[in-house]
């Protein structure tokens, strides 16, 4: 009986498994396709689709905009998320833990009501949408993930190292740099990644904060709007690479273990 149950959950993981990763496969697969229609047969295997791809100036510009976006989403929210977390690692429980529950509030309420709400701020204090707004709007959901990364590691940080520095001299910042953050450095790092895949794979808040050009994920959708051909695909199929890449680089970085 207890064989045949784990074999039962066993299928159910990997019927789950199946669902889940088919589709994700499926549109890397047909990004390589020759055919123009996003079905089997393909048509033999190519590259044609990443030619048109990069052939595109659009692609260009929101690839840039990605770019720019994550970087500067995952460099502002680490500096500043690392900060916050080092302040709430040293308060009292009752006092961090309602101030975590508020800081990660943007988390809990659904995105489209965080981009509309952000969208309603922007335009009531004559702040113009553009590629700003949408970096200010993405540390609004970012911002909690590093904070709570990074004070998990600082909840169990051993001070004594720090106090042994500051009364031999250092300064507290020369102490953050010299003792906290070379042994928080991998979480710090892996937070950094985590947050600029949670940048990178954006659609919603971008789509409300953001005016004039485009970001991949937007981008994506544009074309899905006007044309259907495995261009697409391709284009996915990146953003699928940059997101994955940089979520994994970060669990190998912080030494993730399941």
């Amino acid at each position: 009986m207890t064989n045949a149950s784990t074999w039962i959950w066993r299928g159910f993981g990997g019927f789950v498994l199946f669902f889940m990763l088919t589709p994700l496969a499926l549109v890397i697969l047909f990004s390589f396709g020759n055919s123009a229609v996003t079905t089997f047969p393909m048509g033999g295997v190519s590259f044609k689709w990443y030619d048109e791809l990069f052939s595109n100036i659009y692609f260009w510009g929101a690839f840039k905009n990605s770019l720019i976006v994550g970087s500067s989403v995952g460099v502002t929210s680490t500096v500043v998320g690392t900060m916050a977390a080092l302040a709430l690692a040293r308060m009292q429980p009752r006092i961090a833990l309602p101030t975590m529950m508020i800081m990660a509030a943007p988390v809990m309420v659904p995105p489209l009501v965080v981009g509309l709400a952000l969208m309603v701020f922007y335009v009531t204090v004559g702040l113009k949408l553009s590629v700003f707004t949408v970096i200010l709007s993405h540390l609004v959901f970012t911002q909690p993930f590093v904070i709570l990364i990074v004070h998990a590691r600082m909840i169990g940080f051993d001070y004594a190292a720090v106090d042994s520095a500051r009364d031999l001299g250092a300064s507290p910042l020369r102490a953050f740099f010299t003792v906290t953050l070379p042994i928080v450095r991998p979480t710090v790092i892996g937070a950094a990644f985590i947050a600029m895949a949670l940048s990178l794979d954006d659609f919603i808040i971008t789509f409300f904060t953001i005016s004039g050009g485009n970001t991949l994920p937007t981008f994506i959708w544009g074309m899905i709007r006007t044309q259907t051909d495995p261009t697409i695909n391709a284009i996915a199929t990146l953003l699928v690479a940059l997101t994955v890449g940089s979520s994994l680089v970060a669990m190998w970085v912080t030494k993730y273990r399941g």
